[in-house]
């Protein structure tokens, strides 16, 4: 699902591919003139906002990576922790003024029920000097937009859960908490500073801030999470890579990928119907022009497929108190084959 992006100043911009190539060493963070005219409440609340949405979209995704742990295929430890990294705006002075902050690194989210939520002292902004040993803000960096260095971060805390069954984050402050992971589907999520794309590429879902999802209830806005998360959790990318992207290949795994949103929603607690509603409500109001290609059915007829599979997924949790849709989702695609 594709729009027009909006840009949104100095906020971060992440996206596959655009990280800076430069291996450029930080500049030292001394306090500098900012250029005339900077409103620092206003960038204040525009980050404020983009925090919002993310943490809203880190939660949505948790819930439904962590209720669907034991179903995927490939499973990863987490803590549910999202960092910052200054580096990754457009203007990192402003936004270093604008949140009062020395370094570059800090806490970004904590998902709502994740490890590092319940461990408590992750608050949004709480600048950090230590992942484990090692100090993120000496890492080589971009001048700006970069947003390698905080991949970078990410995989490094992800190698700690495994290598040392946890990690510990020390703060600016001098306090150091240890947080120990849990298991989840292997996908993560980021929110785009700009635009209306929602995509999935194999390893994450990335939603654009401007998507209209987001003015949805919470299991509506599932719905679309959900659909893209599925897209990985079957392995599409990998499967479409292999075999060819032919219209009528992408529709199956368009419509495998609907029919899993509400095996999806009901193991994450949310209602698998609002999966229809998402289809029949919104899907015609905001409907663009790649869903008139041969790649999508229609909106009645995703309705439709995904209402097929409810009462599927009730008989499951009737019988064995979760939607197991590791042995009853029926698949489209052979993952092993070009069929």
């Amino acid at each position: 699902m594709r729009a027009k992006a909006a840009r949104a100043p100095h906020v971060p911009k992440p996206v596959a591919g655009v990280g800076l190539l430069a291996a450029l060493i930080a500049a030292p963070l001394a306090a500098a003139p900012l250029p005339a005219g900077i409103n620092l409440p206003a960038e204040r609340a525009a980050i404020g906002r983009y925090q919002d949405y993310d943490q809203r979209l880190q939660d949505i995704g948790w819930q439904l990576v962590r209720s669907n742990a034991d179903f995927c295929p490939q499973t990863i430890p987490s803590v549910g922790l999202q960092l910052q990294d200054l580096a990754s705006y457009g203007r990192p002075e402003i936004a270093r003024a604008a949140l009062d902050m020395t370094g570059n690194f800090a806490v970004q989210t904590a998902a709502k029920g994740s490890p590092a939520d319940l461990a408590g002292g992750f608050t949004r902004n709480r600048e950090i000097v230590r992942l484990g040993r090692v100090d993120p803000n000496e890492w080589p960096s971009a001048k700006r937009m970069d947003w390698q260095r905080v991949a970078r971060a990410h995989d490094h805390i992800d190698a700690l859960l495994i290598a040392e069954s946890g990690v510990e984050v020390g703060f600016a402050d001098g306090a150091a908490v240890r947080v120990g992971p849990v298991e989840v589907c292997a996908t993560r999520f980021e929110l785009m500073g700009e635009g209306k794309v929602a995509v999935a590429d194999g390893g994450r879902v990335v939603i654009g801030i401007d998507f209209p999802a987001f003015d949805y209830e919470d299991a509506m806005f599932a719905a679309l999470v959900g659909h893209e998360l599925a897209h990985n959790l079957l392995g599409h990318t990998d499967w479409l890579n292999r075999n060819g992207r032919a219209w009528g290949k992408v529709k199956r795994t368009e419509r495998e990928a609907d029919r899993l949103i509400p095996w999806l929603l009901a193991n994450a607690g949310f209602d698998p119907a609002a999966a229809v509603r998402f289809m029949r409500e919104w899907g015609p109001r905001h409907s663009v022009k790649i869903l008139r290609l041969p790649t999508h059915d229609g909106w009645a007829k995703r309705a439709r497929a995904i209402e097929d599979e409810l009462p599927l997924i009730a008989e499951a949790m009737a019988k064995e108190g979760r939607a197991d849709w590791s042995r009853h989702f029926r698949r489209e695609v052979d993952p092993a084959q070009g069929r």
